[in-house]
This record gives structure tokens, sequence and C-alpha cells, in this order.
């Protein structure tokens, strides 16, 4: 999934996600910072919502069924992912993964994982804090062996 994809993709499903929350397009222009104008103009795919405020939907709504649908249970960690490509966390404590992920390997108190909806990897401890992520496999299974021989006899 690019950033692109994933600008497209809110866009299209803007109208149904504001309908699911139940409110009117005043209401959610004013909720995600756009006009109302705009708000019609992406609704009926005339514009597409830039990056700010596809963000801005996923975060305020990550609850809808739409959102979940489009990106799992953790939008904001496929957001993540793409704004900051290939770049280690701060520690940041997740669910571990039980749904929405395929345990790909397990090493030394670490595991990397693929989501099954966005594709992305990540790299998470024994206590599924997120350690790494990123959409591409190579790097995230090299990162994934370096993190393990690091934690070698640290687990």
């Amino acid at each position: 999934m690019t950033r692109d994809e994933i600008i497209l993709k809110v866009s299209d499903k803007i109208r149904l996600i504001r309908t699911e929350a139940g409110y009117t397009q005043d209401k959610m222009a004013e909720i995600i910072g756009v006009s109302k104008k705009t708000l019609v103009q992406i609704e009926k795919g005339r514009a597409e919502a830039g990056w700010s405020t596809v963000v801005a939907v996923c975060a305020l709504f990550r609850e809808t069924e739409t959102v979940r649908f489009l990106f799992g249970n953790e939008p904001l960690e496929v957001l993540e992912t793409i704004a900051r490509e290939g770049i280690d966390y701060r520690k940041e404590k997740t669910l571990g993964g039980k749904i929405w992920w395929r345990e790909l390997k397990r090493s030394n108190g670490l595991i990397l994982q693929q989501n099954i909806i966005s594709q992305h990897y990540r790299i998470i401890d024994q206590d599924h804090f997120r350690i790494y992520s990123s959409f591409d496999e190579v790097s995230s299974k090299e990162r994934f062996e370096e993190l393990a021989a690091e934690n070698k006899g640290h687990h």
C-alpha cells in the first residue's frame, strides 16, 4: 500500500465513513478540518482528500467498520508506517497481532509479522511492543535478523 493508494481508498469511502458515524456534511467537514465544499467535492469523486485529511479521518474514525475494513484494527499503524517508511519506532505497545497478523518468524524474543489486510510487516517483542515496521519485505526480514542477533541472550 502506498500513500497515493491510501488517499484514493479513503477519498473513495469518506461518504460511507461519514454516514456510518452519523454526521452531516457540515459536521464532518468541521471535525476533519476541511470546508463543506471540499468535503462535497471529495464525496462526489471530483477531488481527492489531502494526506492530512486522510490521517484525520483515519484517526478520528478508526472505530468505524469502514476504516477497519480498509486497514485492519490499527489504522494509525498503517498510516505511520507509510509516513515514516522503514524507521525504527519508539517502542509502542500493540495488541499482539492475534487477528490481523500472520506470524512469519520468531527468534530470540522477537516476532516478525505481516498484516493480512495492508500487507505491511512489523517486528514486535514478546511484550507486544512494536519495534519496526515497513512495507518492504526484504528490509523487514534483514532488520529482523539484525535485531534477533542483537537480542541474543537478552530476552
